[in-house]
């Protein structure tokens, strides 16, 4: 029996700061394709500066999907985001485009491109009283223990993800658990960038954030009902926002922490990613040979 061939998708993917999104929208405008964000705080609606979200201009008529599609006060699982994702993909092909899936979420990346099913595993309220004791860094050690990949993804400050982890991982094991057959051929293409390179973008790209209004955009957040509590669950940016705006930290402080988090989150994206010995890693300057190689994919 002749073997059906699967649809052919694109993955953009690497660090944060490092382009993708700008390569993402270069490769649509060549390739005839539309772009699906993977990034798992774009997907709420109002986080815009803070999480980078690309701007109309910058997606230059690209059309993009998943973006601010979620209420921030209301938690948006992984399982969610395939399930859209999965639909998303369906509607670029039946539209004779090519799916450009781009984000540093490599949990949500994974999960479509192969296909991870995932588990719906229930709130446990017992565990979650039991475990909210515990700091971060103590629900990190215990994660590292169950599910050690899922631990540095999720790094050492995110204590609501800790607990979600743990959660599922102690019904199932290591997350994610099940993987079947994948639904599409793909071709990821990670972006390679040199540290001290990453290390100067994010710091000038945290500067720029804030000029742009990054502290006014989290008081409008708040304002609107985004409790503080909340906005510290929604990691990096958001939790040092929270900080200082609340008065725990000055403005100088918080600039320093960011900037030294969002490298730490950036080392852990590096680290995910290069667990996939699919992902073909290019400079971003080296356009002519990232062109090459999805041109002979698609063939």
């Amino acid at each position: 029996m002749e073997k059906l061939e699967r649809p052919k998708i694109i993955a953009v993917v690497g660090p944060t700061a490092s382009g993708k999104s700008a390569l993402a929208v270069e490769i649509a405008k060549k390739f005839n394709g539309e772009v699906i964000s993977a990034d798992s705080r774009q997907v709420y609606v109002g986080l815009n500066i803070g999480t980078g979200k690309i701007t109309k201009k910058e997606m230059s008529g690209v059309p993009h999907h998943l973006l601010d599609i979620a209420n921030p006060r209301v938690r948006f699982t992984v399982s969610t985001y395939k399930d859209l994702a999965d639909k998303a993909i369906s509607e670029i092909l039946a539209r004779g485009k090519l799916p450009i899936i781009c984000g540093g979420t490599g949990f949500y990346i994974e999960a479509v491109v192969k296909n991870v099913l995932l588990p719906d595993v229930p709130v446990n309220p017992k565990l979650r009283k039991q475990l909210s004791t515990k700091t971060a860094l103590q629900l990190f050690e215990m994660l590292k223990k169950l599910d050690p990949g899922r631990a540095v993804a999720i790094g050492e400050h995110n204590k609501v993800r800790l607990i979600r982890a743990l959660e599922i991982a102690k019904v199932i094991g290591k997350i994610p658990p099940i993987k079947s057959e994948p639904k599409y051929d793909v071709l990821s293409i990670g972006i390679k960038i040199d540290k001290k390179k990453l290390k100067e973008k994010i710091y000038k790209r945290l500067l720029s954030r804030i000029k742009q209004g990054m502290i006014k955009e989290a008081q409008k957040l708040h304002d609107a009902g985004l409790s503080w509590k909340r906005m510290r669950e929604l990691g990096l940016e958001y939790r040092a926002l929270a900080r200082h705006l609340s008065g725990e930290i000055s403005k100088p402080q918080m600039i320093e922490e960011l900037n030294r988090e969002i490298y730490q989150y950036s080392k852990r994206q590096i680290q995910w990613f290069k667990r996939d010995q699919n992902i073909q890693w290019f400079p971003l300057e080296k356009t002519q040979q990232i062109n090459t190689t999805i041109k002979k994919f698609l063939k």
